[in-house]
C-alpha cells in the first residue's frame, strides 16, 4: 500500500497544474489524505464487486466538529486527491452527491474504480479485512442532536462520568481488536448476503474491519440513546446471527425477555405480573405485531394517529386505532407511560445495562459482541450458563430484581434475490445450514488463516 501511494501520488503531482508545490505538511496530508481513499476502495473489493464508496465534497464539512473529525485530513489535500485519481481516470463518478437546505437532507458523491487502479490494488498482499486496523484512539463517544430536523453531531465537554464511559468503551473495544470475528457460511450465501445487504436501505454491507463500537447518544443529553452501534455483526440479519464465529468457535445468541415492559413497570413502580406482557394483548396471538407496536407507542411523542409504515397489521382484523386501544387494555397501569417519548431514556438504560454485560468479561480477555439487548458469545458461556449470569447481574445492579433471559431461536429459511426496490423482506430469507466441502467456505477459511497469520 505504501508503494502504491507513493507512485499514485507522483503521477497525480505531475499531472496537476498547481502554481507552487505543496509544502511538506501539505505534501504528507496528501499521501495520508490518498491512503485513507486507496483503502477505502480496496475494502470496497472485498465487500462486493459492485460496491460503490463515498465522499463528502462540502469543504466546511472538513471543519466542523474538530472532536470527531480525523485531524490529519483537510478538505483541500483530500479532494486533491480525489480530483487527481478522477483526471487520471482511475476512478468514476457513479452518482452525483447533493445537499437540499430546505428538506435537510442529502447524499454523499458515490464512485467506484476502473480496471487499472482495481488492478493495482490486486497485487497487494493480504485481506484488508484483516490489514485495516480500527483507530482506537478515534472519538468513540457520539453526541447527536436535531437542527431545523436535520440531525447533525454536535460537540460536548468532557467530565468524570462521560470520560468513564469513554473509559470502559475503550476497553471493550481493546478486547474485540484482539479476536476475530467472522460469519461460517458458504462463499456463494456470502456473496448473495452481500448483494441483499447492499440495496438493503436499512443496512450497510459486511466489512469485517469494522470491529469496535462507538455510543451513540440523541438529542443532546447523555441521557437519551446510548446505544451501542457501527460493529459489522449488527448488519447481520437475524436468522444468520447463529453463523457468526469468533476465533473460529460457534457462538450463542441471549436476549432479555420484555425489557421495555420490565423496565417501564419497574420505573413506575407497578407489578408487571405474571403474564407474557406482549402475549396478553390477544392471548398470545400476533406476538411480533403487539411487541412492535408497544415498543412504537413508548417511543411517540404524539398519539400516533398514522400507523408506523413498518408496523404491518395486515393479519389483524381491526383497525391501527383497534390495536393501540387494545395494549392500553392489557397495559391500564402504565397507560400514561404511552406517547410521551420515554423510549430514548429506555434505550440510555439498556445502554448501560449493554455496558455492565460487556465489562464483565472483557476484563477477562472475553469477546462479547453486543446488538442493543442481546449478546452473541463463544458457545460455551451460553451453555454453561455464564452469559446468562452475566446478564441477570448487570440488570439486577440498575433494577434490584431479576428478569427472564431467552437464547435465540433461529428458523430456516430461504435466501431470495435481492429486490430492485431495496425493499428487502428478510423474514423470507433462509438457507441450507448444511455446509458442505470445505472449499465452499474457502473466504471464511481464508480470513481466519491470515488473522492466526497476522496476529
Amino acid at each position: 500500500m505504501k508503494e502504491l501511494v507513493q507512485k499514485l501520488s507522483e503521477r497525480i503531482t505531475n499531472a496537476e497544474t498547481r502554481k507552487r508545490s505543496r509544502t511538506a505538511d501539505e505534501y504528507e496530508r496528501f499521501l495520508y489524505s490518498l491512503e485513507v481513499i486507496l483503502k477505502d476502495i480496496w475494502l470496497g473489493t472485498f465487500i462486493d464487486s459492485d460496491y460503490e464508496c463515498r465522499i463528502n465534497k462540502n469543504v466546511n464539512w472538513y471543519s466542523q466538529n474538530e472532536r470527531y473529525r480525523d485531524p490529519k485530513i483537510t478538505a483541500r489535500q483530500h479532494l486533491a486527491v480525489f480530483e487527481g485519481l478522477l483526471s487520471l481516470g482511475l476512478i468514476h463518478i457513479t452518482k452525483d452527491g447533493y445537499l437540499d437546505r430546505d428538506k435537510s437532507n442529502g447524499e454523499l458523491t458515490k464512485y467506484q474504480a476502473r480496471n487499472e487502479l482495481l488492478d493495482m490494488l490486486s497485487e497487494i498482499e493480504g485481506n484488508p479485512f484483516v490489514r485495516i486496523k480500527p483507530n482506537i484512539d478515534a472519538e468513540c463517544i457520539f453526541l447527536r442532536h436535531k437542527v431545523n430536523g436535520e440531525t447533525k453531531l454536535t460537540g460536548y465537554n468532557d467530565d468524570v462520568k462521560i470520560n468513564q464511559m469513554r473509559d470502559n468503551l475503550v476497553k471493550v473495544n481493546k478486547c474485540l481488536i484482539r479476536h476475530w470475528c467472522d460469519i461460517d457460511i458458504l462463499d456463494t450465501q456470502y456473496v448473495e448476503l452481500q448483494k441483499q445487504l447492499l440495496v438493503d436501505d436499512n443496512k450497510q454491507p459486511i466489512d469485517f474491519s469494522k470491529r469496535i463500537l462507538h455510543r451513540i447518544f440523541i438529542n443532546g443529553s447523555f441521557e437519551q440513546g446510548g446505544r451501542f452501534f457501527r460493529g459489522w455483526w449488527q448488519n447481520v440479519p437475524k436468522d444468520y446471527r447463529r453463523h457468526i464465529s469468533i476465533d473460529r468457535k460457534q457462538t450463542c445468541e441471549f436476549d432479555y425477555s420484555q425489557l421495555n415492559p420490565n423496565m417501564i413497570y419497574k420505573l413506575e413502580s407497578k407489578d408487571i405480573g405474571e403474564t407474557d406482557a406482549y402475549d396478553r394483548v390477544f392471548e398470545g396471538n400476533h406476538r411480533d405485531i403487539v411487541k412492535q407496536a408497544f415498543n412504537a407507542m413508548v417511543q411517540s411523542e404524539t398519539r400516533l394517529t398514522q400507523k408506523p409504515k413498518d408496523i404491518k397489521i395486515d393479519e389483524l382484523d381491526m383497525s391501527w386505532k383497534d390495536l393501540k386501544q387494545a395494549i392500553i387494555n392489557a397495559h391500564k397501569s402504565i397507560e400514561h407511560v404511552f406517547f410521551k417519548g420515554k423510549g430514548n431514556h429506555l434505550q440510555f438504560i439498556d445502554s448501560n445495562i449493554a455496558e455492565g454485560v460487556m465489562l464483565q468479561f472483557v476484563d477477562k480477555d472475553i469477546p462479547i459482541l453486543p446488538i442493543h439487548d442481546s449478546f452473541i458469545m463463544h458457545h460455551g458461556y451460553g451453555y454453561l450458563g455464564d452469559l446468562e449470569e452475566a446478564m441477570r447481574r448487570s440488570y439486577y445492579d440498575i433494577f434490584k430484581s431479576d428478569i427472564g433471559i431467552n437464547e435465540e431461536i433461529y428458523k430456516e429459511v430461504k435466501i431470495d434475490k435481492p429486490k430492485s426496490d431495496g425493499n428487502i423482506e428478510w423474514d423470507n430469507i433462509e438457507f441450507n445450514h448444511i455446509l458442505k466441502a470445505d472449499d465452499d467456505r474457502s473466504l471464511w477459511r481464508d480470513r481466519n488463516d491470515e488473522w492466526d497469520r497476522v496476529s
